[in-house]
This record gives structure tokens, sequence and C-alpha cells, in this order.
């Protein structure tokens, strides 16, 4: 990076199109691969800048909800076409800034691009309905209508996919946005917001507040919804945060929008395609080193396969290359910052019991010590922050690993003896999120997905990937029932309204004056 950005993101840069202020508290962007590259320094907001963020954004929102929709969509185009064009360039960032190998950076960005192809469309079917009345000379509508200020938290392990599967509707859809993205890709962020500015967002439609979580600007802006300006909240995290937003948001009579994490399961049935399911594990465990919200938390093997299954996933563990992301061979590469590496090795030393047998050789922090045999890449480990695989046996549905989001390179292995046994371990954690099912019978598949309580399910296939077009979200810790991509988010950032035009000229009472035509009720057919 050149001194001038530097400079830039020395700042506070939360608002386009008007001139930066400063903060008294920073913080720094490192490569989790490289911890001694510094990509930025970034402010954080203070209560007071996030007070005015949402003074200017109402000031926005007069103008831009009248904004014809086809026209707000306008930007979202020029939005998707200036991430197709910088594509390569912002991959390459993602990945240097959290650590998502190269091929996953790619495919961040590319989610970011189908939803603004998939919502450049919704600008022209905001669909309300003509409905009809039951009373002469009167005319029924409904509309959707911007719910005003959205608010929005994001965790740092999809810092471009998942930004826009919150912001590209809320804009079409007549809203102006408020983001605190993660202090984990502060400066990914800052190029999303500035790729939007470029589109030809408004000032004041789109503004970026930089901070921390904790005692910092994430704390301030959950506080600022008890002052009346945010209309709607989204968050991407924990669930322990979740459920202080959800309470913030509960008490204002605001239904926010909840994605939070997941134990997701995934079930290997004897008849499945075992070197397909291996893959599937194997992905779903250890792909962004196990960081994503529908990685893999509890593989269930049925008890007749159980041996060969996870004697074929350890032999492919082995061959795991791990390393420096920007390398295209890599499986996995560092963790997202120390903080999670450090939380991870906790987990390791905590959550793992003497019941329990630890199946992979190399566990733990990777350094020059404890090396990974298949190490790719010109960087010392001990210069990064990465993670062996682990794959823990014999847990059992009490342990408390069972049931706790590790957020890392861990896996637990559990064994059923039948169907009915594995939806129950698979259901049991309290989290509905992601799951999945290998089998080839068909009644196995009809039943696990009426009995499954995960918002989503794959069948022969990982418990992590998603289409801009599905809705995404969980049920239980997992979420509150909302819904991410697809025509169902509009539901997060949009109201409902009826609309009834009485043309009559006379007061109508329905239910009361309706001409409902009588029947004679004592009529009875004369055979």
């Amino acid at each position: 990076m050149d001194g001038e950005e530097s400079v830039v993101n020395n700042n506070i840069a939360w608002q386009i199109g008007s001139a930066q202020e400063r903060s008294t508290e920073i913080f720094e962007s490192r490569n989790p691969a490289c911890h001694a590259d510094v990509l930025g320094v970034f402010g954080c907001a203070t209560r007071e800048q996030i007070a005015k963020a949402g003074a200017r954004a109402e000031q926005a929102f007069t103008a831009w909800r009248k904004t014809p929709a086809p026209v707000r969509a306008g930007v979202v185009a020029n939005f998707g076409r200036l991430l197709e064009a910088n594509k390569e360039s912002l991959a390459r960032l993602v990945t240097r800034e959290m650590g998502k190998p190269i091929r996953e950076a790619r495919g961040d960005v590319q989610e970011a691009i189908d939803t603004c192809s998939f919502f450049v469309g919704e600008g022209r079917r905001l669909y309300g309905m003509t409905v009809p009345s039951e009373m002469p000379n009167k005319e029924l509508y409904t509309y959707r209508r911007p719910v005003g200020v959205f608010a929005c938290m994001t965790a740092g392990n999809f810092p471009v996919a998942v930004p826009s599967w919150y912001f590209v509707p809320a804009l079409v859809a007549g809203n102006v946005c408020l983001w605190k993205p993660s202090e984990d890709a502060p400066l990914t962020s800052y190029y999303f917001a500035m790729l939007l500015e470029k589109a030809g967002c408004p000032a004041g439609v789109f503004q970026v507040v930089y901070g921390k979580g904790a005692d910092s600007t994430g704390a301030w802006l959950i506080e600022a919804i008890d002052a009346g300006w945010i209309s709607a909240f989204g968050f991407t995290g924990s669930s322990q945060v979740g459920a202080r937003i959800g309470e913030v948001c509960g008490r204002n009579l605001i239904t926010p929008c909840l994605e939070l994490g997941g134990k997701n399961p995934m079930v290997v049935m004897p008849d499945a395609d075992l070197a397909l399911a291996v893959e599937g594990a194997l992905w779903s465990g250890f792909g962004t080193a196990g960081q994503r919200c529908t990685s893999l938390g509890n593989l269930i093997v049925h008890e007749k396969i159980r041996n060969r299954f996870v004697e074929r996933l350890l032999e492919k563990v082995a061959t795991i290359t791990i390393g420096d992301p920007l390398d295209e061979s890599v499986l996995y590469g560092p963790m997202i910052s120390e903080k999670f590496l450090h939380t991870h090795l906790h987990h390791l030393e905590t959550l793992i019991a003497p019941h329990h047998t630890v199946l992979t050789r190399s566990n733990g922090r990777i350094t020059a010590q404890s090396p990974w045999p298949r190490w790719r890449g010109k960087m010392a480990p001990d210069d990064g922050w990465f993670a062996a695989p682990t794959v823990v046996d014999g847990v059992r549905s009490t342990d408390p690993i069972y049931a706790q989001e590790t957020f890392g390179p861990l896996i637990n292995v559990m064994t059923c003896r039948d169907l009915d046994e594995a939806i129950a371990l698979a259901n049991g954690t309290g989290y509905g999120l992601s799951s999945a099912l290998y089998t080839n019978t068909p009644s196995y598949v009809y039943h696990w997905k009426e009995e499954i309580t995960a918002g989503m399910t794959s069948i022969n296939n990982s418990t992590t990937g998603a289409e801009a077009h599905l809705p995404f979200g969980g049920n239980g810790r997992s979420g509150n029932g909302s819904r991410q991509s697809g025509v169902w988010v509009l539901d997060q950032c949009t109201r409902w309204q009826a609309v009834n035009w009485d043309l009559s000229g006379a007061l109508q009472h329905a239910q009361i004056e309706t001409g409902y035509i009588a029947a004679d009720v004592q009529y009875r057919l004369p055979c």
C-alpha cells in the first residue's frame, strides 16, 4: 500500500461523499498469513460520530426512497459491473486481509456479483398486489415500502459476499444503510464502499463506521437502536451477540435479521458414495480453516461403514496442503486473526475429554517446531496464525464439544445405528443453520428433509455453499428465522402497506354492508 492510501485509512472513512473525520481510537489490519504485513490503520467511530451518520442517513432517505426503484437498481447494476471489473484485485485483497485461499476469495466476490445480477431485476419486480374488494367501487392495493435506516454488522469470514446479501436488496428497496464491518476486514470494506460510491450511490445513502465490537463501535451501534432512528438491523456473527441485538430490537419493536452460528451435522448412510462423502466432509470441515458459519461440526456416520469411512477420511486429511493462501494449491490458509487461533487452541485444550480419541497426528498451531508435512509457501508458519486439522472421535451427545460451535479446523466423529438416531443427533445441538445427508435411498432423503430442523440442508453435497437466489439462514441458536438472499430477504428490508381506496362517494362498511348473496339453506335435493 502506498503512503497516500495509508493516510486515508488512518481516517475514519465512514461517510461516503463528505469530509473524513479522525478518531482517537485506532486499530490495524494485518495479514494473518504474515502478521508483520500491515494493510492499513483505521479509526473507531465514536457514539457521536454514529449519531451524526444516523442524522445524515435520515436526511438522505427522504430523496432515496422517492427515487424510482429501477433507477436505484441501476446503481446496483453499476456496482456489479465494478465488482466484476475488479474481481481479481478484490479477491487478492480478501486473501491478504483475512487469509481465505484465493480460489475461495474469488468465489466470495462472485457471490456479490451474482447478488447484484439477481436484484437488478427486483428493481422492476418490487411487486405488490391488486386485491378484489367485497364492496362496490372500491380498490385495494398492497405495496412494499422501504423501512428507513438499515443498520448492519457483519463478520470477517465473507467480507464481500455477506455485506452484499444485506445491502444490495436494502438499497434496491429504497433504504439507506449504515454498516459496521468486522475489524478483521476493514480495508476490504473500504473498497466495497468505494465501489458503491463509484457506482453512483448518493452521499449519505451508504455509510461505513469502522471499529471493534465490545466496548467500541459495535456496542455503540447496538445502543443507537434505542435512539429510535434505526428502522431495521442486520447481524452476522455469534449467537451471544445476536441474542443481545435481539433483546434491544425487541424492546423497540424491531425485528432483526440475525444470521448466527452453527454446529452443522453431516450424516453418512451405508449406501452413500463414500468417496464423494469424504470429499464433502473434507471441504465442509476444513475449507476456510473451518471458519464458516456453515462449516461441518458433527460428522455422524452409520456404524456399518464407520471404520471404513473414517479410515478414508484420515487418508485424505493427510494429503491436505496448508500454507500461503495466495497459492492455488492450498486447501486452507491461516486463521482470520490471532484471536481466532487462540480461541481454537483453547477449544482443543478444554473440550477434548479423556474418553475422546484424537485421530489426527498433527494438532494445534503449525510452527517450525510443529510443522505440517504438506506445507506450501515461502513464509514461515510462525509468521502467521496457522492451525492443523483435527478430527476427534468418540464424541457423545452429552459432551460440551458436541453442542459448542468451535469455528476452526476441528470436526467430531459420532456413530449412529439408523437414520432416526442420526436425525436426533443432528437436531440435538440447539443450532439449526446447515446440514447434509449422504445417501442414495430416496426414502431416507424424504424422511431427512421432513425431520431436519436446520434452515438449509444438502443431499450428497457439503454443508457449505450458498447461491444468490436461494434463502440463507437458520433456526434456533443459528438465527431468528429471518432469511438472506433471493426474494425472501426483501421481507427483512421492506414493510407491507395496504391501501384502501373507496370511489363510491359514500361511507361503506365492510363486513356490515357487504352484499353477499343469500342461499336458500332450507332447500333439499329431491332425490
